[in-house]
């Protein structure tokens, strides 16, 4: 569903250049929920804003279900949740996704229907009324994962989504990035709660220092390691 291919990313910082990303390569399978974990710095945000067209790679191609990423017929296929979201605050939930409806070109009647099951769907059923600059984080981000669901992306990606929820907003999420892939949906994913990443991840794949250093599934790649986040700690300090 989704193919990187020697993706190269560097910054300019007035006459010095910071390289980011050094000939990333990975492939997420389709139907499957896919963890991309790094520590901080380590390229996992940068990766994401250039599969979602957000910043340009240097070199390398992006695939999404075999189209250009940077065409509009992938980018229609992408539902996208980014580490911070950011919404109109005098507008209310229920405006937000109907204006998001809007950008899709979804018929408005649908639009309506939609809107309201989605809200209901990450808890906010109670808030759809209620503007945006009232919401906690955690309602933000219940929020963002509504708007990311609205045209029925094929492919969801995620950034840091479960930051800012409480134990029972990650478990409502995690809830529903398991009902997405039984209906289909490719999620990727960056998280640094490893034990949930652990928990639904079918594969995982380890940047630092702007490469893929490990990739396979969360059981193989812990080996004799008590917990994936163990494994990732001592991966990552021994590069």
């Amino acid at each position: 569903m989704l193919k990187i291919d020697k993706l190269v990313k560097a910054y300019q910082f007035r006459r010095e250049t910071v390289p980011v990303l050094h000939n990333i390569s990975l492939e997420v399978p389709r139907g499957k929920i896919f963890g991309f974990l790094g520590a901080n710095g380590a390229g996992k945000t940068t990766t994401i804003k250039v599969i979602v067209d957000l910043l340009f790679a240097d070199s390398g191609t992006i695939m999404i279900d075999n189209l250009p990423h940077s065409s509009i017929k992938a980018k229609r296929l992408i539902g996208f949740m980014p580490e911070q979201p950011q919404f109109y605050h005098h507008l209310s939930a229920r405006e937000v996704l109907l204006f998001v409806g809007e950008l899709f070109e979804l018929d408005p009647k649908t639009v309506e229907t939609k809107a309201k099951n989605l809200l209901r769907q990450v808890g906010l059923a109670d808030a759809e009324n209620t503007v945006v600059r009232r919401f906690s984080k955690g309602m933000h981000q219940r929020l963002a994962f509504a708007v990311a669901l609205m045209n029925d992306p094929k492919l969801l990606i995620m950034d840091e989504p479960l930051d800012g929820l409480d134990p029972l907003g990650r478990l409502d999420f995690k809830r529903l990035f398991l009902e997405q892939k039984k209906l289909g949906t490719t999620i990727f994913l960056s998280s640094h709660i490893l034990s949930d990443v652990e928990e639904i991840c079918d594969e995982v794949a380890i940047i630092n220092k702007g490469q893929i250093v490990k990739q396979g599934t969360p059981q193989k790649l812990r080996g004799t390691y008590p917990t994936l986040e163990e494994y990732f700690v001592s991966t990552v300090q021994k590069q």
